[in-house]
Parts: C-alpha cells; structure tokens; sequence
C-alpha cells in the first residue's frame, strides 16, 4: 500500500503505508504542492501546485511523465478517475479542469464558480465531478458533457473540502462556516448539516462503508460522524500545544502521540477516549512507537532519556538511561525484542526491550542523529544524521555496514521499504533520496525541494510509498 504526500517544500513524497518508509520523493514543481492523487492500480501519482501545473508522475521510476499547463492561478486540489483515464484538476483562477492522463491533454474547463475552487473530486464510476469553492458553493458537472448539473447552496463561508461516498450516493463538504453537510448526489437536496466544531472545517471524508464522516477543524478537533443520522458519535480533542509525534497500534485500536507538554497520551479511536496520560519525562517527548502486539509503548525525549510504558495500564516499564543528549528519534523492531533510539549525542543506541539494557552503542556519527529505523527482519538499523550521512548497521553485531553519501545538508528521516529493499531518507538539501539497502548505491534523486506536507492520500493496491517533511513511524 503507498501513500503520497504533498509538501509546500514543492515536493511530492512516497511512503511505504505499512512502515512508514519514506521510499522516494517527485521533485519538479517550482512552489507548493497543495494536492496529490494516486491512481488505483498505483501506477501514477498526480500532484498540483501553487505554479499553476499539474503533474503526472511514474512512481516505480520516479520520472515525471507530463506536466499539465493551462490555469492560470494556484492549483488547490486534484483527482483521478478510478478507471486512470482523467484527471481533474480546480484552481484559484475559479475553474475546474479535466485532463486526458494518458496524454496529458486538456479536455474541459468547466466554469460556473465565481471564486477560487479550493477542492475536487470525481465519482467512483466517473460520471460526476464535485467541486467546493470560497464562493460557498459545492457544484456537481457531468464528466462525459462537462455540464452543470447542480449548485448545492446552504454553506455561508468558503468550501474547504468535499468528498464523495463510494456509492457514489452521497457528497459531504466541509466550510468556514463550521459546519459539515451532506448531500444528494441525484437532486441536489442538503440531508443534513452537522454542527459541533467551533472552527473553520478544513478537511472531510468518508469511511469505504458510508458509514461515517470524518472532519477535522481548527477548534483543534478531529469529529466521526454517522452518516444516516448526522450524529456526531465522537471528538478527538488535539492539545493545543504542538504534538510532535504521534503512532497508531497496528490492530488500529490505539493512538499514541508525544508532545511538547512531556507527556506520551494513549487515546481510543473507536471512542475518541483519552485513556491514559503517560507522566514522568522532564522535557518534551520527540518521537513515539509501539510494538506491534500493542502491548507496549516507547518514547523519546529532550530529557535524554528512553522510556517504555505498558500500553494496557500506562505504567512505565523502564528508563533507559545513557545517551547525554535529547532523544530525536525512536523504533521498536516487528519481534518487539529490539529498542532503537538516535540522540543528539552522536550515537544510535540498542536496547533489550524487555529488561531496558543497553546492549549496543553505535558510534560513527559526527553530529545529531535525527532519525532511525529498523527493517522488518530486525537485522539491520538505518539512521539520518546533521552529519549528511545516512548509515546503515548490523543490528546483531553494531558494526557499521555502510555509509550512504549524497546529501549536502542535514537528514531529517529515515526508513526502510516493506520489503526491506530500499532506503528513503529526506533533508534539508531539500531532497528525499533512495538507496539500495543491501549496496548502499543512490537508486535515485528526482528534483526540486522540500518543507511541510498539507495533502495525503493513499492507494488500494500500491505496495510501497507516502511524503512529510518529518519522519512517519
């Protein structure tokens, strides 16, 4: 499974969805990446921009195969149809356009929106374009005739974002105004308004059943909703200081996040219940992970330390004291045996993760270490560094089985490909590059640079790939 991840550091980022490997990174956009796209047989990525372009990109080669030129303002947001024949592309220059991916032609404008459309979408069968706009309308086109079939009127603020269910029945869009409707695709009618957040709604979908709506928002809240009923079944309320890592269990019942209070929080996502606040760090917590039976948490922090807590009770396990600097980054290997952590003391540091003993100190690096990672068959660890290296070790021995050289600035993130086989690592050069894990050879480094990702999305079928300016675990 792949997602990609747009970035306003211009861009395009692929990640593997199951462990978070960043695998490569699309470079040719000349501003902000506002959206990507990926095609359903995983074979194309699509990505808009504040240059005005649409692109088409070849994930497995990571060669930009066309670029689409026509607006004449910001590109805000992108689709493509499930079949990968169109792309639809709206804009602040007020259009909607939809492009051949196959050629990269231009086969419709569609107009009717008197301000900047800020999101599209197009139906699971094809037939329907839908596309929210700050002149507060959410509008439906026919795809094959380019018409305009409906304007949906009843926000009173700008449309951020809309979505459509996979029944093709259903259209939802989130606004200024703070609120979430929900639509008839066939006649138009609003079903439903769904009041609760407090801020503008940035950000709308629809769970593959139809069951649920998701927003998230500025009040600092992400919201579930039922679809049928409009009722809001839960919030997750975020902190209103800075979260700087978050994990999610691999069962999908949990959340772990770390923040800037000093405190790891455990929440429910069926219920939206915080379930344990995990005190003892004297700093901020950097970098959190759990194991994959869900059973325990770990945590790294400004205080230099290593925690691991029970993840069922919230007590804390272990204190793994040694590093002499801030904890950046910390992994926990498939088997759970193994506790990786990088610090900003140099060194990559092997922990038996049952009884907190420090088995391996990994020295090579000659500044922070920001990132580390380690493979699914726990035989080997990857780490980024201020150093512009990225080092590859042997989790067994610690030797230092390679040194891959390429960036020219700090490396901010590191992962490893499901398979084990590439390395991704991003960095301030404003490059995301891949490696051969085994050779230690660049595989790859399209062109352009790099920041913060705003859009995400994810294929169905794609096996490995996603994009952030900071590393995902």
């Amino acid at each position: 499974m792949q997602i990609v991840s747009g970035s306003t550091d211009g861009t395009v980022q692929l990640w593997d969805a199951s462990t978070g490997a960043e695998l490569n990174v699309l470079m040719g956009h000349t501003n902000w990446v506002s959206s990507v796209a990926i095609s359903w047989d995983g074979m194309r990525v699509v990505s808009g921009s504040y240059d005005k372009t649409v692109r088409i990109w070849d994930p497995s080669t990571r060669g930009e195969l066309n670029v689409l030129k026509g607006h004449t303002s910001w590109v805000n947001s992108v689709a493509i149809s499930r079949d990968g024949i169109r792309i639809v592309s709206g804009s602040d220059d007020k259009t909607v356009r939809v492009w051949s991916a196959l050629t990269g032609a231009e086969l419709n404008e569609l107009k009717g929106h008197t301000d900047q459309v800020k999101s599209v979408a197009i139906s699971r069968d094809g037939s329907r374009i839908v596309s929210g706009s700050h002149d507060t309308t959410v509008r439906i086109w026919d795809t094959s005739t380019s018409g305009e079939l409906n304007v949906l009127k009843g926000h009173n603020d700008w449309v951020n974002s809309v979505a459509i269910s996979w029944d093709d029945t259903r259209i939802v869009s989130g606004s200024f105004d703070e609120t979430v409707r929900l639509w008839d695709v066939s006649t138009g009618t609003e079903l439903n308004v769904l009041v609760g957040h407090t801020n503008l709604v940035k950000s709308v979908a629809i769970s593959r059943d139809g069951l649920r709506v998701v927003s998230g928002s500025d009040d600092h809240t992400v919201r579930i909703w039922d679809m049928s009923t409009g009722r809001e079944l839960n919030v997750f309320k975020v902190p209103t200081i800075a979260v700087n890592s978050v994990a999610i269990s691999w069962d999908g019942m949990r959340v772990v996040s770390g923040s800037y209070d000093k405190t790891v929080r455990i929440w429910d996502t069926s219920t939206g219940e915080e379930l344990n606040v995990l005190m003892g760090h004297t700093d901020s917590v950097y970098s959190v992970a759990i194991s994959r039976d869900g059973m325990r948490v770990v945590s790294g922090s400004h205080d230099t330390t290593v925690r691991i807590w029970d993840a069922l009770i919230g007590g804390g396990l272990n204190v793994l004291i040694g590093h002499t600097d801030e904890v950046r980054s910390v992994a926990i290997s498939m088997d759970g045996m193994r506790i990786v952590s990088g610090s900003n003391d140099r060194t990559v540091r092997i922990w038996d993760a049952l009884t907190g003993a420090e088995l391996d100190v990994l020295v090579g690096h000659t500044a922070w270490v920001n990132s580390v990672a380690i493979s699914r068959d726990c035989m080997r660890i990857v780490s980024g560094s201020v150093d512009k290296t990225v080092r590859v070790w042997d989790v067994l021995t610690g030797a230092e089985l390679n040194v891959l050289k390429g960036h020219t600035d700090s490396v901010n993130s590191v992962s490893f490909s499901k398979g084990g086989i590439f390395i991704v690592s991003g960095s301030d050069d404003e490059s995301v590059r891949v490696w051969d894990a085994s050779m230690g050879a660049e595989v790859h480094v399209p062109t352009g640079n790099i920041d913060s990702p705003r859009l995400v999305a994810y294929s169905r079928y794609a096996a490995d790939i996603v994009s952030s300016s900071e590393s995902i675990c």
